[in-house]
């Protein structure tokens, strides 16, 4: 039976105000399944405060104030400012915020009072463990500051990391630590020139741009190659790539110079197109194919994952030994390095403080404005020997 217009609208006039009748004094449909009830919600969180009837309203600066017994000034201070309130007044307002379940407003706070707490990292790769333990420095130094870090992986893409230094550039990041594909020194100046301060990374700039944070990567190289010299290795094999990447093109610099200082020592180079233990298996592979008396006595790879890599592909072969064979050194002394078959020399990165060090740098730019004084901080690496070159 179909119901005349005024008829039906009555009706669902009536049931409307049975199911309102009905919430007043009973647990709402959706509170019993575990979820909050549909209401209005100011601020934009979906939040419940406790109100009578568990209509949705949002918690804010005076309701954490209140559990925490402190002024609405003294929570502020606390989201923005962590390290100016004492340590049990910080316990306290965090123990509310938990309890309430108070969620920040940042994108309401940035055009408030035009500052994030945010900083972007544009990573070159993150799948090198060497990053794992440079982001863990970046976000433990960032954390103590109060800014939270969003981390992008430009995979060795001009065209990624542009597009993703547009997205931090209009979300107005408060900083960006950058590890750069190519040539960044326009696009860095118009980010400074719009307020937001850029530190790179593994990169040497000119401090009349912006600070930097690097690796002497050419001493790193000569080290390695001059440690294979000195265990008598004569036919050393360099393998890394692209040689366009600063990094991989200053420690061969370094490898060559190491080498034309010994009159009888050669250095073949191998350009290959990724860092990769995939890519190292493929060149153990093809120095195991070789006439016993082709191959190389020493490796230089330019990474740890290469030089693992190569492990495994050459001692596929058990009549190569390492090192009484062929001596192996990497570079970055990544974290499972002493724990590969054979344990690997390495030229050790530091990455952790190399990380914390380059948010401290970011900090003072940001601290400093315009008047910024740009710094640039280079690492030296130190070498450590194992059992893959002194067996």
């Amino acid at each position: 039976m179909q119901l005349p217009i005024s008829s039906a609208s009555r009706l669902l006039h009536s049931c409307r105000m049975i199911v309102l009748k009905r919430y007043k004094n009973d647990v709402h449909p959706r509170t019993a399944a575990g979820l909050a009830p549909r209401g209005r919600v100011r601020g934009g969180h979906n939040r419940s405060n406790g109100r009578k009837g568990g209509i949705v309203g949002a918690v804010g600066l005076r309701e954490v104030a209140a559990r925490a017994n402190v002024s609405a000034g003294t929570v502020s201070n606390f989201l923005n400012h962590p390290g100016r309130v004492a340590p049990e007044t910080a316990a306290r307002i965090r123990s509310a915020i938990n309890d309430l379940g108070y969620v920040g407003n940042s994108a309401a706070r940035t055009l408030r009072v035009g500052e994030s707490r945010t900083i972007g990292h544009i990573a070159f790769e993150v799948g090198n463990p060497f990053f794992h333990d440079f982001a863990r420095g970046v976000e433990e130094r960032a954390a103590e500051a109060g800014y939270s870090v969003l981390i992008a992986n430009s995979a060795a893409s001009a065209e990624r990391e542009a597009s993703y230094l547009d997205l931090f550039e209009s979300q107005r990041a408060r900083g960006i630590l950058l590890s750069p594909v190519g040539q960044v020194d326009s696009r860095v100046e118009n980010l400074i020139r719009r307020g937001i301060p850029t530190v790179l990374i593994d990169r040497v700039a000119d401090t009349s741009l912006c600070s930097s944070i690097s690796v002497d990567d050419v001493a790193g190289g000569r080290m390695a190659v001059e440690h294979l010299v000195e265990q008598g290795r004569r036919r050393i094999l360099f393998v890394g790539g692209p040689l366009a990447i600063d990094t991989v093109s200053d420690r061969l610099v370094g490898a060559t110079s190491a080498i034309e200082r010994v009159g009888d020592a050669a250095l073949e180079v191998i350009e290959v197109d990724s860092r990769t233990i995939a890519t190292g298996r493929e060149i153990g592979r093809r120095i195991r194919e070789r006439p016993a008396e082709n191959r190389p006595d020493a490796i230089f790879a330019v990474n740890d994952l290469l030089a693992v890599g190569i492990l495994h592909g050459v001692l596929e072969d058990p009549a190569i030994r390492i090192p009484e064979d062929i001596a192996l050194v990497g570079y970055d002394d990544i974290e499972f390095a002493a724990d590969a078959v054979v344990p690997l020399t390495s030229v050790r990165r530091h990455g952790e403080l190399f990380g914390r060090t380059a948010l401290d740098l970011l900090q003072r730019e940001i601290a400093r404005g315009d008047d910024a004084k740009h710094e640039r901080v280079v690492f030296q690496p130190e070498l450590v020997a194992r059992r893959s070159s002194v067996g």
